[in-house]
């Protein structure tokens, strides 16, 4: 489980594809720190790291994980967002994020104002989506690329979220531009209330 509150932006330092599979190796800061086995979010993902050596370390995506999400679109030297899993007896700062990415969206507009970064994300939906809970509302809880963000505006295939200079500088919003793919996973209190609704 994770918080969505971005620890570090990693670097993609090499990439290789074994049959479907594709592993991914990140040199990040707190390397020196991580264990084999343990669970790391990259840009929303929750992988397992499978290697650490020469102050890097190794995750695999398998099939599915590659096709839900943007990580085949990486390449070396892309900048992943990561996160370790949360400590329980810490503060939620953030919101309930799985680590299981829902789907893929697109960025269609980014804007600068006020002194925040506006972006405005579209994504597939239809009935069946929506009646799984992926979907968003105003003011609600949504991950992007492994960050938690509130929803400012809310559309039924489409959300806009502001960054404020921080988050922008500290995560890779500040590499996302209009046709970018980000990963995003919908809030997990929404699907249970769907998926109840659904039941009556």
């Amino acid at each position: 489980m994770f918080s969505g509150i971005v620890e570090a932006m990693g670097v993609v330092s090499r990439l290789e594809k074994e049959g479907t599979n594709l592993h991914i190796t990140v040199k990040c800061p707190f390397v020196d720190e991580l264990k084999i086995d343990q669970s790391v979010a990259h840009n929303g993902v929750c992988l397992t790291v499978v290697k650490i050596e020469n102050g890097e370390y190794t995750v695999t995506a398998i099939k599915e994980t590659l096709e839900r999400s943007n990580l085949g679109l990486l390449e070396v030297g892309s900048f992943v967002n990561l996160e370790r899993s949360m400590m329980m007896n810490g503060r939620l700062d953030g919101h309930i994020v799985q680590g299981h990415v829902d789907q893929t969206a697109r960025c269609i507009s980014k804007k600068f104002e006020n002194g925040s970064h506006f972006f405005t994300f579209k994504y597939e939906s239809n009935k069946e989506m929506v009646q799984g809970g992926y979907f968003t509302v105003e003011k609600g809880s949504v991950t992007v690329n492994g960050t938690s963000l509130t929803v400012c505006q809310s559309k039924p295939d489409e959300f806009s979220v502001a960054i404020i200079p921080y988050t922008f500088e500290h995560t890779n919003f500040c590499k996302i531009e209009e046709g970018s793919v980000v990963n995003i996973e919908f809030d997990i209190i929404g699907k249970y209330i769907a998926r109840l609704k659904n039941l009556e």
